[in-house]
């Protein structure tokens, strides 16, 4: 195969995606270390899937990051020894009070450095997570379809908006979000705003 016909045969794309037999992969390899039209062509390849990535390009939500990292840490707590633990259902009773044996552990204090949200989970089954959660200005827009989310402000102020209905919470505060309805939670307090988060199947 003459280097104009590797060019247009879609050999090399396949080649810069990896979606080519080892022995196939080690051939094109070859013919490109031999051409320096090749390595050109390779190149001009890779900085077009690379534009073609970015401008479609979806960015993710911001929370997503922190909770992996939450359940990372949670399942290596685990993994060391920690026994599960089925904390209080959050309710329109609940109290700061109900937390405290999780509030006042040292491996559950709010880190020196973190984005936007950290989050250490408390406990965690097949119906619910409970999470402690630092934000430090809010949480994009989402709506539930399959999970019932509750909130219990420890520290801090913030407002979360659900539909049109904006709710001021403070410490001490709970409220239930209903499925199917979109909210944000945007922070209203000077420094960040520290809550229980709890997460039920619906």
């Amino acid at each position: 195969m003459t280097v104009e016909e590797l060019k247009i045969s879609g050999m090399l794309e396949l080649y810069i995606i990896g979606d080519m037999s080892d022995s196939d992969m080690a051939k094109v390899e070859a013919r490109i270390e031999e051409s320096s039209m090749l390595k050109q062509e390779v190149r001009s390849i890779e900085l077009s899937l690379e534009q073609f990535a970015m401008s479609n390009a979806i960015l993710p939500d911001p929370t997503l990051k922190p909770m992996l990292l939450a359940v990372v840490d949670y399942t290596t707590r685990l993994d060391n020894g920690e026994l599960p633990v089925n904390p209080p259902s959050l309710h329109d009773e609940s109290k700061i009070s109900d937390y405290k044996e999780w509030l006042n552990r040292e491996d559950m204090q709010e880190p020196d450095s973190y984005e936007s949200m950290h989050g250490k989970i408390i406990g965690s089954n097949e119906e619910k997570t409970t999470l402690i959660v630092w934000l430090k200005d809010g949480a994009p827009d989402e709506t539930h379809t399959n999970e019932l989310e509750k909130f219990l402000i420890l520290e801090g102020t913030c407002e979360i908006t659900i539909g049109d209905t904006v709710h001021s919470l403070k410490a001490g505060d709970y409220l239930s979000i209903p499925l199917f309805i979109n909210h944000r939670v945007a922070v209203t307090s000077t420094n960040r705003c520290k809550i229980i988060l709890e997460r039920a199947a619906a």
